[in-house]
């Protein structure tokens, strides 16, 4: 039992197992997911600043709610109207900056099962080259074939499983700043239009 035991292939040998397309799996997973946690605590920082800047009456630029503030303050003079579009305007500036990267990521995330899928594909017809030159008489030929068609597909998921929370999580961070800013700009509105029905 002890020298079947030894036989048994660590986490190394399984990753060299799964050829070139594990390889490129385990790159991409690292390359998304360093990117992706990135962005998450770039999104969080920049949720932080704007609930920072909720509790303030000046605006400032660094955040994107001050942003949008700055371009109410300028617009201030003009129509109810004229000043919606102006903070609609403000606002859709600041969305492609939160959802930078976003797409990668999902894209990452819809990529790695697929190449798993691929390892998969090519394993199996290394498998079946082996087949068809040596027979089926002993299975150690048809194993290696085998081992990279398995692993390609678990390297897959285990990449496609993590970016899809991350992808997931940095999403409603930025859909959650882009919320304050829409509710932020619609209290604007509002108080601009009771100040000039009063006026």
């Amino acid at each position: 039992l002890l020298d079947i035991y030894k036989d048994v292939p660590d986490l190394k040998e399984r990753i060299n197992q799964s050829g070139m397309v594990g390889l490129v799996i385990i790159g991409l997973l690292a390359i998304s997911a360093s990117f992706g946690l990135f962005r998450m605590f770039a999104l969080l920082s920049t949720q932080a600043a704007v609930n920072g800047q909720k509790r303030k009456s000046k605006a400032g630029k660094g955040n994107p709610l001050g942003r949008v503030m700055m371009a109410y303050e300028a617009a201030k003079d003009k129509d109810v109207e004229t000043m919606e579009l102006k903070l609609d305007e403000a606002i859709l500036q600041e969305s492609p900056k939160l959802e930078f990267g976003l797409n990668f990521l999902k894209l990452a995330a819809g990529i790695a099962p697929l190449l798993g899928l691929l390892g998969t594909v090519t394993g199996m017809i290394k498998t079946f080259t082996q087949i068809t030159l040596f027979g089926t008489g002993d299975p150690k030929i048809m194993a290696g074939g085998i081992s990279e068609a398995l692993m390609t597909t678990v390297l897959g998921l285990i990449a496609a499983i993590p970016l899809l929370f991350i992808h997931s999580f940095a999403q409603s961070f930025a859909r959650g700043v882009q919320q304050v800013l829409e509710e932020q700009a619609a209290g604007m509105v509002a108080r601009h239009a009771e100040e000039r029905g009063q006026g």
